[in-house]
């Protein structure tokens, strides 16, 4: 059955692991309590091509891939993680989409230890490293932008996104240490991301800049532990410096007018303590853009001393008039109107 729709992740009250839903990839995340509004995230492209291999879950259509998986429950999530990784590289590869732009990973108690004792985020991280190590041995495969955030319950969950066609460009950050080589104090093996992946689709005449889930850390150390306002200020000048002019051509990128935080768009909002969620959202409210589409979320972090994380998207037009034949990829927010467990 072919769709336009590539994917859709539903984050709401209740987990279920991603399946083929008329005819197109649905995870459903737990990340709102049931008296929350949620929204579903719709990834929409050309027509797709849906199909299941094992735990994964797929549509691509020709330019974009979507994949969707559930890494089980178990003791240690080191060694699934590892193998869910490698499956969806070789499925990339298998299917002809290579460039790995963008990746999202919900993982519950995330912040808790595991049978071991050693934290459930680090644990996580050893598994994706080890992957990106093991599939680096046979084909190049950059760290692309990404989100690992907590959930309020079900099992360790990860979408992405990879095109075949494109320019596309890995962000670091000039006064953030890149994750990939955090000293080992934070875990056995480093995060694997990047700051920022920029997708520049010149036929279409748009670039698409997708900022990783980003937070109060400067080099690699978080800043202004326990001040809620303190670190959400640092995460927001963190953001302006990583897609500011200086940053971008650093990176060869170029754009017709300067960046700012009021060109961010679908932007996510992960705040640890639901009490802080009103004085964030003002603040984030004030330093974006009036219509920018925002969303709050009553999450864990993936450091226990980190209390706010934003991540967002930005639609360039390349063209001195404006004009684009296309928007690249970028999502579709559908608030529930009522809560509900779809």
């Amino acid at each position: 059955m072919n769709s336009r729709v590539l994917g859709m992740v539903n984050f709401g009250p209740v987990f279920r692991k991603p399946v083929l839903e008329e005819g197109s990839p649905f995870l459903s995340l737990r990340m709102t309590s049931a008296d929350e509004k949620g929204f579903v995230e719709q990834w929409t492209a050309g027509p797709a091509q849906a199909s299941v291999s094992g735990n994964l879950v797929y549509a691509h259509d020709g330019e974009y891939l979507f994949c969707a998986a559930e890494i089980p429950a178990s003791e240690r999530c080191r060694n699934l993680t590892r193998k869910t990784y490698l499956a969806a590289f070789e499925l990339m590869d298998e299917l002809g989409y290579p460039r790995l732009f963008r990746m999202w990973n919900y993982i519950p108690r995330i912040n808790e230890d595991n049978a071991d004792g050693l934290e459930i985020y680090r644990d996580f991280c050893a598994g994706r490293s080890e992957a990106f190590e093991l599939y680096g041995r046979r084909r190049h495969l950059p760290m692309p932008a990404a989100t690992g955030i907590g959930a309020q319950g079900g099992n360790i969950a990860f979408f992405f996104l990879s095109c075949r066609s494109g320019r596309v460009t890995f962000l670091e950050n000039p006064r953030q240490m890149p994750a990939y080589t955090y000293p080992r104090q934070y875990g056995p093996r480093s995060p694997s991301f990047a700051r920022a992946t920029c997708v520049q689709h010149d036929a279409l005449g748009v670039l698409n800049l997708y900022i990783s889930g980003t937070a109060s850390i400067i080099g690699h150390e978080t800043v202004h532990r326990s001040d809620l306002m303190r670190q959400c200020d640092v995460t927001l000048e963190n953001i302006s410096l990583l897609i500011g002019r200086d940053n971008l051509i650093r990176h060869g990128i170029e754009t017709p007018a300067d960046l700012t935080l009021r060109d961010v768009d679908f932007i996510k909002v992960y705040v640890r303590h639901a009490e802080d969620i009103p004085a964030v959202r003002r603040r984030c409210r004030e330093a974006f853009a009036p219509h920018a589409n925002i969303q709050f979320l009553n999450v864990d972090i993936c450091r226990s001393d980190l209390l706010v994380e934003i991540e967002g998207i930005i639609t360039v037009p390349l063209r001195a008039d404006g004009t684009q034949d296309g928007a690249g990829l970028k999502p579709r927010w559908l608030v529930h109107e009522e809560t509900s467990d779809q």
